[in-house]
């Protein structure tokens, strides 16, 4: 255990403690004015975090998927179905992020040399950046969009969330 000590302005005292609560096992934050009463101190005992769980295999995350051909049929009905201006929603970006993996994971299962394993990553970037705008419903556990481990796995990511969907819906 050890105790976290900061200074901030008053207006980010509520995204000080989220933060804190997000990176550590917080306690009470206990939020003092700073002699000047210009600023604010938080003081909060915290413990380091567990390691979070490692990411669903393929084959866990992908138990519950249609075949591969159905899922192209339904991402491109999805897509060509969809109204002129109107968005996707997170359901397509998911799906289709998970589809791109898993043929990029079997390019590389069948030593095909493709750029499968990169579009793949690029669709899981995007299902990221569409939870981090606060579109989507994420599951987020272990990890939230916004987690360093995000960014160093995005296919992890999607094999995440798409385990927690498949199992669901």
């Amino acid at each position: 255990m050890f105790e976290i000590r900061v200074i901030c302005e008053p207006a980010d005292t509520d995204r000080v403690v989220a933060a804190l609560d997000r990176t550590f096992t917080v306690g009470t934050v206990t939020v003092c004015p700073t002699r000047d009463r210009k600023r604010n101190r938080l003081y909060a005992p915290a413990e380091h975090r567990p390691e979070p769980e490692l990411w669903p295999t393929p084959e866990e995350a992908y138990a519950l998927a249609p075949s591969v051909i159905r899922e192209i049929g339904w991402t491109a009905g999805a897509a060509a179905d969809k109204l002129f201006g109107e968005g996707l929603d997170r359901e397509y970006w998911l799906r289709k992020a998970a589809l791109l993996d898993r043929i990029g994971l079997l390019d590389n299962a069948d030593g095909i040399r493709s750029d499968a394993a990169e579009v793949a990553t690029e669709a899981a970037r995007r299902l990221i950046a569409y939870d981090i705008e606060g579109k989507g419903g994420c599951h987020g556990t272990p990890h939230r969009p916004e987690h360093p481990a995000t960014a160093a796995d995005p296919r992890g990511y999607v094999r995440q969330e798409y385990a927690h969907w498949a199992k669901n819906h």
